[in-house]
């Protein structure tokens, strides 16, 4: 697990309008807590924290470099504008090295299922043990040729560097299911349209003697009966 490192700022101002000048200055208001120490008001450098998540997960393990002192943390919850998806405020973690610590790590599926089915993940994150400085950034479930009703429970999980699956080892994590029938996709979305009140209309039935993509003949002119010809030779 990658360390990255982080100049803080140390904030003596507080409140909303304290927070979006910090922000304006390209900073994000944060707190540095644990192990027992006074809360620390701090702030890091917006775009420099925006590159560790990106690159170190969510767990993302920070040395904070606040006065010339260096301190190990976890990225422990990150506030962010539901809208502009902009860093608002960030919870640090004080760790040490060799410590464990419990955290949720992201699922990703690996490999492909059998033919004719879906995979549905059904926990998008699980409960991990693990050395603070060795969090896994994911934890991978291998569906690799399995059938219909095979999910992957969290019993069946397997992680690296001595971290444990804390969750519940019955639920189920992925699930394996039968991909749907065309019939039965056109019935669902026949009941969700009944549910929402949308009538379908009724395709008009085809005339008698004609099928369907056939041509019907455009309608004679009800002239006389004379041909064009016999009009110029009169």
């Amino acid at each position: 697990m990658a360390d990255f490192r982080l100049a803080a700022e140390a904030r003596t101002e507080f409140g909303k309008g304290s927070a979006r000048r910090t922000r304006r200055a390209g900073r994000i208001p944060a707190v540095l807590y644990g192990h027992g120490q006074d809360v620390v008001h701090l702030s890091l450098p917006a775009r420099e924290f925006a590159a560790v998540l990106r690159n170190g997960g969510t767990n993302a393990l920070i040395t904070v470099i606040l006065d010339g002192q260096e301190q190990l943390a976890l990225t422990k919850s990150v506030q962010r504008d539901p809208l502009t998806r902009v860093h608002e405020h960030v919870d640090l973690l004080v760790v040490r090295r060799g410590e464990r610590v419990t955290v949720d790590v992201p699922v990703v599926v690996v490999g492909e299922a059998a033919t004719e089915t879906l995979v549905s993940v059904e926990l998008n994150t699980v409960s991990v043990e693990a050395d603070a400085t060795a969090i896994p950034e994911t934890v991978e479930v291998d569906v690799t040729g399995r059938e219909a009703g095979n999910g992957v429970t969290a019993a069946e999980l397997s992680l690296a560097g001595g971290a444990t699956v804390l969750t519940d080892p019955e639920a189920l994590v992925v699930n394996v299911m039968a991909a749907p029938t065309a019939e039965q996709l056109d019935a669902e979305l026949a009941e969700a349209e009944a549910e929402a009140g949308i009538e379908r209309e009724e395709s008009a039935p085809a005339e008698e003697g004609t099928g369907e993509g056939d041509v019907v003949p455009e309608p004679q002119d009800q002239g006389s009966g004379e041909s064009i010809e016999s009009t110029e030779n009169s």
